[in-house]
């Protein structure tokens, strides 16, 4: 996939020319993908590395854009949603899982046709989607407290962890057992869930912030990352002790995270207007690198990690218009 990004500068910046390569912080504005006619909140987004496709969830435009991101276009748009919120890409079976918040629906496409070819009914609030590649399963967040266990493959809904709290984002361990989730509403903590027995097993204060909404994991450094709103700060957290080792002020109205493994940095996209960049340094200690303007509302985004670039998604907000921001990630260790 790295080979077609040159195809994606030329795409960008023929869609776009009025923006130049704008850097900061180790991130460069490389250039702009329209989102035409796309109106109200934007929420998460997934990448297809297979097809090199980026599914952007229009939660108020109920639609999913499907956008080319080797055109920097967008190619197809799925309509009729109920408010999408997360999505979850299944490579292997070529499959797009759509969290729907308005009827709790999670609505399964074909990767190829677009055509819905299942759904699973969660009654409420279905919000953001994890995949289990050497599982094979699709989690969804949900209602009340709730994580759905899905088959990829077959989209049959096998069970339910339950929870104290409306979870918003979690990261699954890759070579562990453990799901990390945020839980803002059980009193700003983060819930260990084991898999395999599939139940909560611990919960963690969040150093005292609340509104923790979006996370990101280094599994590799045991580091798990909180985006908090309450104060807005990013709360770097031991997950082999549960406990707090930073807390660094980042922008506000943050909705997503990122870890950049490849140029050791974390990305806080918030609806604040900017991108907060933080920087690993000696010891696995992280300052803060700097801040990369974006627009306001632009609280979502996504790191294509086969790509080094970061997508942020912007509103339609007055002259400024629905669209997705193209960052590439510089100075990779």
């Amino acid at each position: 996939m790295c080979r077609a990004f040159p195809l994606l500068l030329a795409a960008v910046f023929l869609t776009a020319g009025h923006v130049g390569a704008e850097s900061g912080a180790g991130l460069r504005q490389v250039g702009v993908i329209p989102l035409s006619g796309v109106e109200g909140r934007i929420d998460h987004m997934a990448f297809d590395g297979q097809s090199g496709r980026l599914y952007v969830a229009a939660l108020e435009n109920n639609t999913v854009e499907v956008v080319d991101v080797r055109q920097g276009k967008v190619v197809h748009t799925i309509r009729g949603l109920a408010n999408p919120q997360g999505i979850g890409v299944d490579g292997k079976d070529r499959r797009v899982f759509v969290a729907n918040a308005k009827d709790g629906s999670c609505r399964i496409f074909d990767a190829n046709s677009f055509g819905q070819v299942g759904s699973v009914d969660l009654k409420d609030d279905a919000d953001n989607v994890r995949y289990d590649v050497a599982a094979g399963r699709m989690y969804v967040g949900y209602g009340d407290g709730a994580l759905a266990v899905l088959d990829a493959g077959s989209g049959k809904h096998l069970l339910d962890i339950k929870l104290p709290a409306h979870p918003e984002s979690f990261q699954l361990e890759s070579k562990g057992g453990r799901i990390f989730v945020n839980l803002p509403d059980a009193g700003g903590v983060v819930g260990v869930v084991d898999r395999d027995k599939g139940k909560l097993v611990q919960t963690w204060p969040v150093g005292g912030a609340k509104a923790n909404f979006p996370m990101a994991l280094d599994e590799a450094n045991h580091r798990l990352f909180v985006g908090c709103r309450q104060p807005a700060r990013l709360v770097v957290m031991d997950t082999e002790t549960g406990k707090a080792a930073a807390a660094l002020e980042c922008v506000g109205d943050t909705d997503d995270v990122w870890y950049d493994a490849g140029a050791g940095r974390v990305y806080v996209s918030g609806g604040a207007g900017a991108v907060s960049v933080f920087s690993r340094g000696e010891g696995g200690r992280y300052t803060v690198g700097g801040s990369v303007a974006t627009a306001s509302g632009a609280r979502t985004s996504f790191f294509a990690t086969e790509l080094g670039t970061l997508f942020v998604a912007v509103p339609h907000r007055g002259g400024q218009k629905a669209e997705i921001r193209v960052f590439k990630s510089e100075g990779a260790k």
